[in-house]
């Protein structure tokens, strides 16, 4: 398929733009050269972008399992709600009188994630996941250094944790303590008693964990954390196997980011953008980005928390996210939030007891919404690895799970299938996942060959990654 750039003539053009209708102003400092655009007809533009739409795979085309992500179904009442003229249509340098509907949307979103969290109070303003982490240790940060508690330096993070945390704990200025998991896939209780002390900052934790299991020890691990005077962290990455069953300040978390672009069924990654809305229990309320929403009379009002850490984001977050995520919660109710949860958690184990019947699984025991199996013992067997059932699956109209992660796990496989997946789609799934294997063994060249249905054959993926090519490098027009 030829690229935008390869396409049309010198010439060629399409009239999407009405005449201007005030005076041209010539820039003191104009280009010095073509801008290179394509000259394409409305007819080639139209239908380039109709043959890239028929190669996207999204949720909406088939099967989508990945791991960790919670790539689940976006309803489209989310988008219809979001696009409401009193949503779309507003600036957010209006006074406060004139967006009181908005304010509203951030109240109630704050009181019911507050509900399902266990948290007091909440920040909208985080743009994404990552964003949220780091806004969240920020609020550690600037509790201990409110109470003059300058020395503790130090975050700990388990092994199996979400390669942001580390990340997101070194950019706010800590250092990382890792410590390990223990056989069972849960938080080696005894190596984290070794670890805390008076530069303990805080405790990085998921729970249900990476690998999907819900920690058994999880309100000793906060104790712990808490006796040595830090605070504990919540990952909200795998909420979705929990909400409104269990909630993360009942198991002694202080502070919690959410992924409304994951858990809350907003759209992900290209569908974005995201939220990393961050709730915390009210000995951080006062740290807050701000503004934040406060209700005053009969209306709403922007308020700045006492000691806030500042703004992390431009204005109040990424407002119609938060639009889509309050139409999922009030559609489900309070009845629908636990029964996603339970369905995400069934489905999950389903589809384990059936691919274990050949595969093996990292942590043979219950998961929760996700689960890893390890296809190392298949590699050695058959040279055939986790990258190659991955490709066969393409071939089969199913978009690959997790690979390689979490690292503790070799040659690791992490699926999720989410909660709105039929039985049906589950068996079809299981079917494909169980002939791979087959095929592993009878004739493995045919997935070191894989994929071989699918527009781009399989790539030089470590070319691709050290040898980028990041912008078309045409004649300049």
């Amino acid at each position: 398929m030829k690229l935008i750039f390869e396409k049309g003539a010198v010439g060629q053009h399409l009239d999407l733009l009405p005449a201007c209708d005030v005076p041209e102003v010539s820039l003191a400092h104009e280009r010095q050269e073509g801008l290179g655009l394509p000259h394409v007809s409305e007819t080639e533009l139209t239908r380039h972008y109709t043959a890239l739409a028929k190669r996207v795979h999204g949720v909406n085309d088939g099967f989508y399992p990945l791991g960790s992500c919670t790539m689940k179904y976006n309803p489209k009442i989310n988008e219809d709600m979001a696009a409401l003229p009193g949503f779309t249509q507003v600036h957010p340098l209006q006074p406060e009188s004139t967006v009181q509907g908005c304010l509203e949307v951030y109240a109630a979103a704050e009181a019911l994630l507050g509900e399902i969290t266990g948290m007091d109070a909440m920040t909208f303003q985080p743009a994404a996941g990552a964003h949220g982490e780091f806004t969240g240790l920020l609020l550690i940060k600037a509790y201990h250094c409110h109470r003059g508690d300058s020395e503790r330096t130090k975050i700990i993070v388990p092994d199996s944790a979400h390669g942001t945390n580390p990340a997101s704990a070194v950019m706010a200025g800590y250092t990382v303590v890792n410590i390990p998991s223990g056989p069972d896939g849960c938080v080696d209780v005894e190596a984290l008693r070794a670890a805390v002390g008076p530069d303990t900052a805080g405790l990085m934790l998921t729970n249900p964990n990476t690998v999907g299991i819900f920690d058994k020890n999880i309100l000793e691990i906060t104790e712990i954390v808490h006796d040595a005077g830090g605070l504990c962290y919540y990952d909200g990455a795998n909420l979705n196997a929990v909400m409104g069953v269990v909630r993360p300040g009942d198991m002694g978390f202080d502070v919690i980011h959410l992924n409304l672009h994951k858990t809350f069924s907003t759209p992900h990654g290209g569908g974005g953008p995201g939220s990393g809305a961050v709730g915390c229990k009210e000995i951080l309320k006062p740290f807050l980005p701000g503004p934040v929403v406060v209700r005053e009379g009969g209306g709403f009002r922007l308020a700045q928390p006492e000691h806030s850490i500042g703004r992390v984001k431009d204005f109040y977050g990424n407002f119609t996210v938060v639009v889509k995520a309050l139409t999922y919660i009030l559609t489900l109710g309070k009845e629908g939030i636990p029964d996603a949860a339970k369905n995400a958690v069934l489905n999950a184990n389903y589809m384990m007891k059936r691919l274990k019947e050949k595969y093996h699984m990292a942590y043979d025991v219950t998961c929760m919404h996700e689960f890893v199996m390890s296809l190392e013992d298949l590699l050695h067997e058959t040279g055939v690895s986790a990258m190659d059932i991955a490709k066969g699956l393409l071939d089969n109209g199913i978009h690959p799970p997790t690979m390689y992660f979490p690292l503790i796990v070799h040659e690791a496989l992490m699926i999720e299938p989410t909660e709105t997946e039929s039985k049906e789609t589950l068996d079809e799934a299981c079917d494909v996942f169980l002939r791979l294997w087959d095929l592993a063994h009878s004739d493995p060249q045919a997935l070191h060959d894989a994929p071989k249905t699918t527009p781009v054959r399989r790539l030089d993926e470590v070319g691709a990654a050290r040898n980028p090519v990041l912008r078309y490098q045409g004649d300049k027009q």
